[in-house]
């Protein structure tokens, strides 16, 4: 079984910055794909980032130049470092993880509000 636990949401005024962290646990994460996608009340979830095993990356066109994911695949941790937040970034943030099987896992979100 995949676990996923993000951190690291926060409320941040508009400008600043916050860091996510999602740390996955469990048989085949090491050679997955991860990333981060956001939703709010009554809307669909929609990708943010994208990282695949090998590194490379995809953003949302909203979030590029603003945005960066990362990983630390030692241990097992995905990034997501955000910068210049506007207040349409408010939303609860996902992690997501899709195994090498083609299996996806969902963390339970965090919160980032972006509010004067």
């Amino acid at each position: 079984q995949v676990q996923l636990v993000e951190s690291g949401g926060d409320l941040v005024r508009p400008g600043g910055s916050l860091r996510l962290s999602c740390a996955a646990s469990g048989s085949g994460v090491s050679a997955s794909t991860m990333g981060w996608y956001r939703q709010n009340p009554g809307k669909q979830r929609d990708m943010v980032a994208l990282i695949l095993s090998g590194g490379s990356t995809r953003y949302a066109d909203s979030v590029k130049g603003r945005f960066t994911i990362s990983r630390d695949n030692a241990k097992n941790t995905v990034f997501l470092q955000m910068d210049s937040l506007k207040p349409e970034d408010t939303a609860v943030y996902y992690c997501n993880l899709r195994r090498f099987d083609g299996r996806l896992y969902w963390g339970k979100g965090t919160l980032v509000t972006v509010s004067s």
